[in-house]
């Protein structure tokens, strides 16, 4: 216990401790990723209520015993089918498809090419699967080839990238990527967690650029406003994650009110596949005027606008005089993102007003 108090110390002067508060929706909320504010749809409520009354609460297993419901089936067709891919596979969370993929996959002999910015999941599955793990210089193409081609061993080759990245709001060049990814005979896994129901017609990035990585991996609980992760991917790729994937075979399926839920919001991008786009012009407007006026969107180019303060504490600072206002905007500091670029993440949704963007303006222009 000791340990844990210094621990504690040590990341309290640091300016480093996170708290867990209480969101009773008193403020106006630029931290959600609630992105297309499909969780209070009406139509996403009832389906969640008709699958509760359909099976229940929960799956009542793994899907490879008694939990595998015709929901879960219906899910993986429809986002096989918006992604553009064969198939699909749902997992429980986002965290646990980016682990279950790169830990299945993968063995000891391979090489994973990782940037160097992508998201935990995707860190700490690559370093779960005994594969070698090489980072490359956040989106640097470059870097990526010269690791690559100076790569001497005889396993499989994996890249590993973000579409949006989730920090920085900009989007990796996927174009290169898959271009590399196919010249070099690598497996590429985009993880799309950000793009999916924002970007092309609610594919993602991917569908909008007309490239088939290998993987798709995403998450149900962003733009789709409800909970868990799935992989799309060949029809083998799927059949080997089924009987090798542990975060997969050793996890109680996706609860029916969750699946059902995804599958309403799924029901309206199919309706309205453009939601994105209104949503994507309001963040462009926002993060041109912060960056006329100054200010560091860390090359943003989504609906994930931040604004870099530098120091830990000055962030904490900012974010709670922004608290004050009746704004939740959370300050990010390390180890999720760099030392020394602490920012405020300000998440645009369409329930947000131009008017609203506006107020924040003013409040980091009065700081």
């Amino acid at each position: 216990m000791k340990t844990l108090i210094e621990s504690m110390k040590k990341l309290e002067n640091q300016g480093l401790i996170r708290e867990l508060r209480l969101h009773t929706g008193e403020f106006l909320n630029f931290s959600t990723n609630d992105y297309l504010n499909l969780s209070s749809h009406p139509l996403v409520k009832k389906r969640a209520i008709e699958a509760v009354e359909q099976f229940g609460t929960g799956a009542g297993g793994s899907r490879l015993m008694a939990g595998n419901l015709s929901l879960h089936e219906e899910l993986e067709e429809k986002l096989a089918k918006i992604t553009g891919m064969e198939t699909a596979l749902v997992f429980g969370s986002g965290f646990l498809t980016n682990m279950g993929v790169l830990t299945a996959l993968s063995v000891r002999g391979d090489v994973i090419f990782s940037d160097k910015l992508n998201h935990a999941s995707l860190i700490d599955g690559a370093s779960a699967s005994r594969a070698t793990v090489k980072r490359y210089r956040h989106c640097n193409i470059e870097h990526l080839s010269d690791l690559i081609c100076s790569d001497n061993s005889s396993g499989q080759k994996f890249i590993v990238t973000d579409s949006v990245f989730s920090m920085n709001g900009d989007i990796a060049p996927l174009l290169e990527i898959h271009k590399l990814a196919r010249s070099e005979d690598c497996i590429l896994v985009v993880d799309e967690a950000h793009a999916i129901g924002v970007f092309g017609q609610g594919g993602g990035i991917c569908k909008s650029l007309g490239i088939v990585p290998d993987i798709i991996t995403g998450t149900l609980s962003k733009a789709l406003g409800s909970y868990g992760g799935f992989a799309a991917c060949t029809a083998p790729t799927r059949e080997y994650l089924v009987n090798r994937s542990r975060s997969f075979v050793y996890t109680t399926g996706l609860p029916p009110a969750a699946t059902a839920a995804a599958l309403g919001a799924l029901e309206i991008l199919d309706s309205t596949p453009s939601m994105g786009l209104p949503l994507l012009n309001k963040a462009a407007q926002f993060r041109n005027r912060l960056n006329e006026l100054g200010f560091d969107t860390c090359n943003s180019n989504s609906q994930i606008v931040p604004v870099k303060v530098g120091g830990n504490s000055k962030a904490v600072t900012l974010s709670k005089s922004f608290e004050r206002a009746g704004i939740l905007a959370v300050a990010i500091r390390p180890p999720t993102v760099p030392e020394g670029t602490a920012r405020l993440r300000f998440s645009l949704t369409l329930s947000h007003s131009m008017e609203d963007a506006m107020q924040v303006i003013s409040l980091l222009k009065a700081d």
